[in-house]
């Protein structure tokens, strides 16, 4: 999600099976009019994508998703058949959400199934301590589990958790005979994922959740280690690699973790313009706020650095996002007569695009200061990266500094600025985006990407990457 100076809203919705099950059903085929019509009307890439792909291709889309509609009252089937109408225009910034009545008793419903296996069992059940299995003890956020052969594939079970909730013997992951599984989170809500990874020896991967192996007891290999490290971080931090090579990871641009990164850059300002090289690994980071990241180009700046701005589409519903800022608390005179002077603007243009940057197509941001240190940047990005995370990118790659490793990212940010807005009915929220980039269509990253610089392809294993970016750098 771009930042503007204005504001951005960033929700993030987390559904799980803990509610009851009052609200299931609704009224699936109004609601899809409401949302086919209010994201016609509203959203800032519709006529977009239909001069794309053409308004054949998204009548005979829209036939096929209503046909499924009308089959369904399910509020949650429903919500993901909307969802998959959305695709149709792009990847991201828009969101269907089904709403349950916040004043519903929250009840865990779900019963877990229970392996009365004590510790000494568990271990009892390792093949062979000499040869690295699934079978044996792993920790990970506070729980000791023990992972289990049954049938075809493995269960894990509670040993010990800081977790009241999740008593030992609970059953908390399982793994199939091919490998995919679901990992049971902390309030017993399924998190499933394709496939389980042993990397190495120690650690394994199932989905976001990584689990360092406690028992039996294998040499631990460093850069499987810091890869768990950096994969399962929540927060940013740094890592002296080498004489020559201090990481940065930086696993989300969100809001929130501006003050993160900030007092990390600050805590290590020395160490990080004495170092020849630095490596900024944002695999995973799926955007957030633009200023979350503006302490970090000082450091790597060379060049003045170019941004190309955006265009709001002007409409009633639109416009009511900019007079909902006027009611923000603790505005200053000058930010309320610049928000008034934008909402003018705005109603001023109805069903138009407008610059709400003075008319200016680039902002470019030029300093002072160029660092000797660091000399070389390299940025490990993956598919994972998004919206701001993109374009961080955008303007990092302006350096003469900095170079990109790894594989094309997301591509979903010329359509931006998320705003939510619940049905007649209050059955479902819609997210879609109020603003298209100036770039496109000459330099249209939405389903497209960025590439790499260099291109990391399969034979390096993710857990491999840091190690072979940092090893290009010390040449």
């Amino acid at each position: 999600m771009i930042v503007n100076k204005y504001a951005v809203f960033i929700l993030t919705f987390l559904l799980t099976p803990m509610f009851l099950s009052a609200q299931k059903t609704c009224n699936c085929e109004g609601n899809f009019k409401w949302v086919k019509e209010t994201f016609g009307k509203n959203d800032a890439g519709f006529a977009y994508a239909i001069k794309q792909k053409g308004i054949g291709a998204y009548q005979q889309h829209t036939s096929k998703i209503l046909a499924r509609v009308k089959k369904t009252g399910d509020k949650e089937q429903c919500a993901a058949i909307m969802r998959e109408w959305l695709q149709f225009f792009r990847n991201g910034h828009h969101a269907v959400i089904p709403v349950y009545n916040e004043h519903t008793p929250v009840v865990n419903t779900i019963e877990p199934e229970i392996l009365p296996l004590s510790e000494a069992e568990v271990k009892q059940g390792v093949p062979d301590v000499s040869v690295p299995s699934l079978e044996g003890i792993w920790t990970t956020a506070g729980y000791r589990i023990g992972l289990v052969k049954r049938n075809q594939g493995y269960k894990g079970l509670i040993l010990s958790a800081g977790n009241q909730v999740w008593k030992p013997g609970y059953v908390k992951l399982e793994i199939t005979a091919a490998g995919a599984g679901v990992f049971y989170m902390g309030d017993f809500s399924p998190d499933k994922f394709d496939k389980a990874i042993l990397w190495g020896k120690n650690i394994l991967q199932l989905g976001s959740v990584f689990l360092t192996r406690e028992y039996p007891v294998f040499p631990t290999n460093g850069a499987e280690v810091l890869y768990a490290r950096e994969m399962s971080a929540s927060e940013p931090f740094i890592q002296q690699l080498s004489e020559k090579t201090v990481l940065l990871r930086i696993p989300t641009f969100e809001e929130y973790a501006k003050h993160d990164i900030d007092s990390l850059l600050k805590a290590n300002d020395q160490l990080l313009k004495r170092t020849p090289n630095l490596v900024i690994d944002i695999r995973g980071n799926g955007g957030g706020s633009d200023i979350s990241y503006y302490q970090i180009l000082p450091l790597i700046y060379t060049d003045p650095i170019r941004t190309v701005n955006t265009e709001f589409l002007s409409t009633p519903l639109n416009n009511s996002r900019m007079e909902g800022f006027l009611s923000a608390p603790g505005l200053s005179p000058g930010e309320r007569k610049e928000i008034e002077t934008a909402l003018q603007t705005l109603r001023e243009h109805p069903g138009q695009f407008v610059n709400l940057n003075n008319g200016k197509v680039v902002d470019v941001l030029k300093l002072d200061t160029i660092f000797p240190f660091p000399k070389n940047v390299a940025i490990i990005i993956n598919n994972q990266n998004g919206s701001t995370a993109e374009e961080f990118l955008l303007a990092a790659r302006q350096s003469k500094k900095v170079k990109l490793f790894g594989t094309t990212t997301r591509g979903v940010l010329d359509i931006s600025n998320t705003y939510v807005v619940e049905s007649p009915d209050k059955q479902f929220k819609l997210g879609y985006s109020l603003s298209r980039s100036l770039r496109i269509p000459d330099l249209a990253i939405d389903g497209k990407g960025i590439m790499p610089d260099y291109f990391l392809d399969q034979s390096i294993p993710p857990v491999q990457w840091l190690n072979f970016v940092s090893g290009i750098l010390e040449q």
